[in-house]
């Protein structure tokens, strides 16, 4: 029995047209106007021996369909090219029967696809190498730029929090981007290597050398300490000396926290005895001095009216007597000792200002002076009278104006003279 191509067509799943079996059971696929002989199945009907031929062809037509679909979502390019190289050696020398040329003529198509689909990733392809190229190098120098700093000025905690995120950076670029042609990335690794080696032995060159300047400023401030706690004897006589070591305490620099905080609260604390026993000094002495205030403070009640004194002698005698009892009554507690001088020294201010006032008017150089200067305003204002006269007399507006002018200014300066 026999099959051959003519007849009613069937759907693509169907082997009839594209093959027969022959009385032998050798089966054959037709391509074109050829027939290729694909194997043999005897013992079987032709429908059967089709059949089987037919599941051949439709897993070669499956797996055509599956790269096609590979395509269209996108698959490499190169992928897509392989397979389709492969596919097509199998479907041409395929022992199975079907629309073989239909196949072929699909993977035909996908060639020309995987062309432009090559064209399209390899841009896309470059697009992203670049970014992740200029993503490094951005990397890159930032990290010198740390490098480069001043490490006396870099703020270390947070230069090295900096580096660390570019590092995870540089890290994550490793695992998810696209791998960059080696002697760009030797290259790229090369310099943030270096930058972070750089940044590294500028940190701990600067904590070495803050360190030993540390231990120096801690070695001396203990030595500030020890001086301080010798000084808890002497009492108040030991607060000059403690004041100086304060100074020199505040030039000596830091210590680092930890330790510069402890050593300043024995250095205070050696203070605080000092400062104690002043205190109590001041006290005893507040309670002894509060009767010395209440005297001076009357005195300062009966000086006050000098205030308003106009003969310079009697002031002067007054605020002598006032003085001297003042002396005599001796100190007042601290606090109050300014604002007691404050108003003394205002009293003593005004009594010279009234002394300095009597002298310049009663001094015989300055008062003979003043009355020679008198004298001769006294002719000139005689003078101008007479021409003021006369030139009233003449009628002459301009003489009168010029001679009351000038006799308005020589009797201001007389009246000056006589205050």
């Amino acid at each position: 029995m026999c099959s051959d191509f003519e007849g009613t067509p069937v759907t693509s799943t169907d082997p009839a047209p594209w093959g027969r079996v022959d009385d032998e059971g050798n089966v054959y696929v037709r391509q074109g106007d050829e027939e290729r002989l694909v194997g043999q199945y005897p013992g079987a009907t032709p429908e059967e021996a089709l059949a089987y031929y037919g599941r051949k062809y439709a897993d070669l037509a499956g797996q055509v369909g599956l790269l096609e679909q590979r395509s269209r979502r996108g698959a490499p390019a190169a992928d897509i090219a392989k397979a389709v190289r492969k596919l097509e050696a199998s479907v041409r020398t395929a022992n199975a029967v079907g629309d073989l040329q239909n196949l072929l003529d699909r993977l035909g198509a996908l060639s020309g696809n995987v062309a432009e689909l090559t064209e399209k990733q390899s841009a896309e392809a470059k697009a992203e190498l670049d970014s992740a190229v200029a993503e490094r190098e951005s990397i890159v120098a930032e990290a010198e730029s740390i490098a480069a700093s001043d490490p006396a000025t870099t703020q270390w905690k947070q230069a090295t929090a900096r580096l660390d995120d570019l590092f995870a950076r540089w890290q994550r670029q490793q695992q998810e981007g696209p791998r960059l042609p080696k002697d760009v990335a030797d290259e790229l690794w090369k310099r943030f290597r270096a930058a972070r080696s750089t940044v590294e032995h500028h940190r701990r060159a600067f904590f070495a050398e803050l360190d030993a300047a540390q231990r120096d400023v801690r070695r001396h401030k203990q030595e500030l300490v020890d001086r301080a706690e010798a000084l808890a004897p002497q009492g108040v006589q030991g607060i000059p000396a403690y004041r100086d070591l304060l100074d020199e305490w505040k030039r000596a620099g830091r210590a680092g926290k930890k330790q510069d905080d402890a050593l300043w609260a024995r250095f205070k604390a050696a203070g605080d005895v000092l400062y104690s026993a002043k205190a109590e000094v001041d006290a005893r002495e507040n309670e002894e001095f509060s009767v010395n205030l209440e005297q001076k403070l009357a005195l300062l009640d009966e000086a006050e009216p000098l205030l308003k004194e106009t003969d310079p002698r009697a002031a002067r005698a007054r605020l002598s007597d006032i003085q001297r009892r003042w002396d005599a009554i001796g100190k007042v507690p601290r606090d109050n000792v300014r604002p007691l001088s404050d108003r003394l020294r205002r009293i003593e201010t005004a009594v010279k200002a009234l002394e300095d006032e009597h002298w310049r008017k009663s001094n015989p150089e300055t008062k003979a002076r003043s009355e020679g200067l008198a004298a001769q305003l006294n002719s000139a204002i005689e003078k101008l009278e007479s021409e003021l006269a006369e030139a009233r007399a003449a009628g002459d507006a301009k003489k009168i104006k010029d001679a009351e002018d000038a006799l308005a200014a020589r009797r201001i300066w007389l009246d000056a003279l006589g205050s």
